[in-house]
């Protein structure tokens, strides 16, 4: 029986403010790479991070909130940033709060690409009333066309290991980008930092 063949691609994080992008990956990671806070914002360059396994590199693109009811200069060059990340990436993976799929969810999802597989993320399962996820998940299923639908809770680290299962399936068959787990700088993309 031949190995798996290795596979490698980027997956843009993509959602509104305050879905909990950040903190997912962070967890995904296993570091604290990407600003976490209450405040809506927080994040505002596209934030590469690395996760290599054995059966594959995942490049994940922290991206910051989309913004759609304010039209201020930040806001504008934060969603210009999230356009431009969506050109260079393998998979889109949007990232919705669970029970709360509305408007800014919808117009996040007019951007992505035609062609590349999209990923629906339900984050903060935690925070979900009792009996209440299910229907939630078979609600939102229906907004699109999602390759996958995964419930997780980052905070809790739970559904990680099945997020990068459905992920993986969607990268490219291609040897790995970066050596081991790596961290692109945030402004300065050519240099690398080792993860310790």
């Amino acid at each position: 029986m031949s190995p798996e063949p290795f596979r490698c691609g980027s997956i843009a994080l993509i959602g509104r403010p305050n879905v909990g992008k950040s903190s997912l990956l962070n967890a995904l990671l296993g570091q604290k790479l990407s600003i976490t806070s209450r405040k809506p914002q927080t994040t505002r360059h596209a934030l590469r991070g690395v996760r290599t396994t054995g059966t594959a590199q995942f490049v994940f693109v922290d991206t910051p909130g989309f913004q759609t009811r304010y039209g201020s200069a930040l806001n504008r060059a934060m969603n210009r940033t999230i356009r431009a990340s969506l050109d260079a990436v393998d998979v889109v993976a949007l990232v919705v709060e669970a029970g709360h799929f509305g408007g800014q969810d919808r117009s996040l999802l007019k951007l992505a690409p035609p062609g590349l597989p999209l990923v629906l993320i339900v984050n903060k399962i935690d925070a979900s009333e009792p009996g209440a996820l299910l229907p939630f998940l078979r609600t939102a299923a229906k907004e699109a066309e999602f390759a996958e639908v995964v419930p997780v809770s980052a905070r809790r680290r739970r559904g990680l290991d099945e997020l990068l299962r459905a992920l993986e399936r969607y990268l490219p068959e291609q040897p790995a980008i970066y050596p081991g787990e790596t961290v692109p700088h945030a402004r300065r993309r050519a240099a690398l930092r080792r993860v310790r």
